[in-house]
């Protein structure tokens, strides 16, 4: 039977189940999503993922950057929904909030829960080393995704696997899912999370995807990963930014830092604390993004080199 729902989100992550939302014949009375931000070179006002979702398909808009305001809990009770689904809003829901429909609030999270409570759990769980990661469909409480777990549906984590190219498939899951979750939301069983298992999805902070070459080319590689598209992963050769976006672990041993061999027929690789890292595209402070190949060409780096030492400064991530 379809619902009456609404829905809170910002990005891209939450677009898609919103469009899976309203394909799947239920009615989303109202839409909740972040104010417009500055985005592009041009640092222009540009509206949310989801806000354009919603303007595509004539949905009432409430942008807002608080839920305890009366505006808010006025918009939620007027239009008596059944649900709140939320998927990456950004702001945690009041309990007043949560207990205005009759089934609560149901969130899509990018995670496994308990592992990967918080902001960042796609990163976390490509710096971690995990083998698989999902989406799990939970009733929400007051607590940071602590609450009981309606349906979960796990996909691996691919050798390679960047935080783009998992968004994008978890995006697509957690829409799959939470129209599943909305079909039969009466005959779901709630399970209580176990908290002894849970682990914290910190914030990335820029500082995190600064290479420390080192560590081992496997952790290196994790970064790398991790923190592509954004912010990308950061290290310094003759004192400039160079970020890199593609590389793989690869045999070699040397200083750490020091380029081992940089041919433009065979490509670039550089010593870490254990084996080596094959660079496969990367970036100068205000340049293109090139492959090894066409940098080495174009004479910016050559073997013998070293990028410099820049340890992230911040603490390791949780075991996985």
């Amino acid at each position: 039977m379809p619902l009456r729902v609404a829905f809170a989100g910002t990005p891209a992550f939450a677009a898609r189940s919103l469009e899976a939302i309203v394909a799947g014949g239920h009615s989303v009375a109202l839409v909740l999503t972040q104010p417009d931000r500055p985005a592009g070179r041009g640092l222009r006002l540009a509206a949310s993922a989801v806000a354009q979702v919603a303007a595509q398909n004539g949905l009432a808009t409430l942008k807002t950057s608080t839920l305890k305001s009366a505006e808010v809990r006025s918009a939620i009770e007027n239009i008596g929904c059944d649900a709140i689904v939320v998927a990456a809003f950004g702001i945690l829901f009041p309990a007043e909030i949560l207990a205005l429909p009759r089934h609560g609030a149901i969130n899509v999270h990018a995670s496994l829960l308990p592992r990967w409570r918080g902001a960042a759990p796609i990163q976390r769980a490509i710096l971690a080393g995990d083998s698989h990661t999902g989406i799990s469909i939970m009733r929400m409480d007051e607590g940071l995704d602590t609450g009981p777990v309606l349906l979960q549906s796990a996909i691996p984590i691919a050798p390679g696997e960047t935080s783009g190219s998992l968004l994008d498939k978890l995006a697509t899951l957690g829409a799959s899912c939470i129209v599943d979750a909305l079909a039969r939301l009466d005959g779901l069983d709630p399970i209580a999370q176990d908290s002894d298992l849970a682990t914290y999805a910190a914030k990335i902070t820029k500082a995190e995807a600064r290479i420390d070459w080192a560590h081992a080319a496997t952790q290196i590689d994790r970064v790398v990963r991790a923190f592509n598209p954004s912010p990308g992963a950061e290290t310094r050769l003759d004192g400039q930014a160079v970020k890199i976006w593609e590389a793989e672990p690869a045999p070699g041993e040397g200083p750490p830092g020091a380029i081992l061999e940089a041919s433009a027929r065979t490509g670039l690789r550089v010593a870490c604390g254990r084996d080596a890292l094959r660079v496969r595209s990367l970036q100068r402070a205000g340049g293109k993004r090139l492959s090894a190949g066409a940098f080495i060409a174009g004479g910016q780096l050559k073997q013998g080199q070293t990028f410099e030492p820049m340890p992230a400064g911040a603490p390791e991530t949780p075991p996985a």
